[in-house]
């Protein structure tokens, strides 16, 4: 029984080595944007919700879909695929908006496809320089993660396969936001 013990305790400290290892790791919140899986770090997202109805304003720029309001605050959501240049899809009952601090404490709502995980990535995960994607969004990409639990074969609760989490497209938020 004792050797079971001590067995159990080593374990656990190989596994807290390994996690050291890697050097410091940072929280991203994983979210799909038409069909691929996109994040941002967990510490510039306020809140997530569900879409409330929007009201369209007129006369606004394209990736803007309208305001909703937020406990009497009244918030712009931006639709990311627009912003992105993606393919856009039809709302589902998956779709959620993202709350996220702008600058100037300006609070903007940011349309997702859907909301998946949140990713705890270190550095060694990450690879910088996504500017070698040669896409005229390549400002808006901060890295590409390669999370080493990969999810391949998961299916939703309905069923629905989820994106291959292989490749991470991590987006520079402030980027995003600022143009």
């Amino acid at each position: 029984m004792a050797n079971l013990s001590r067995r159990v305790h080593t374990t656990g400290q190989i596994r807290r080595s390994r996690q050291l290892d890697r050097g410091p790791r940072t929280e991203y919140l994983a979210f799909v944007l038409a069909g691929d899986i996109y994040a941002a770090p967990v510490a510039l997202v306020r809140e997530i919700l569900k879409p409330p109805p929007l009201t369209p304003v007129p006369r606004a720029r394209d990736a803007v879909l309208g305001i909703i309001s937020v406990r009497g605050q009244l918030v712009t959501v931006i639709d990311l695929r627009r912003r992105m240049r993606l393919v856009e899809t039809p709302l589902s009952r998956r779709s959620r908006i993202l709350l996220v601090d702008a600058s100037g404490g300006e609070v903007l709502g940011l349309y997702v496809d859907e909301v998946l995980q949140v990713y705890r990535l270190s550095e060694a995960e990450i690879e910088m320089g996504a500017s070698a994607l040669g896409s005229d969004v390549a400002g808006y990409i901060a890295g590409i993660a390669r999370p080493s639990l990969v999810s391949h074969g998961l299916t939703a609760a309905d069923g629905t396969p989820v994106p291959d989490a292989s490749v991470v497209i991590l987006l520079d938020l402030r980027a995003v936001l600022a143009s």
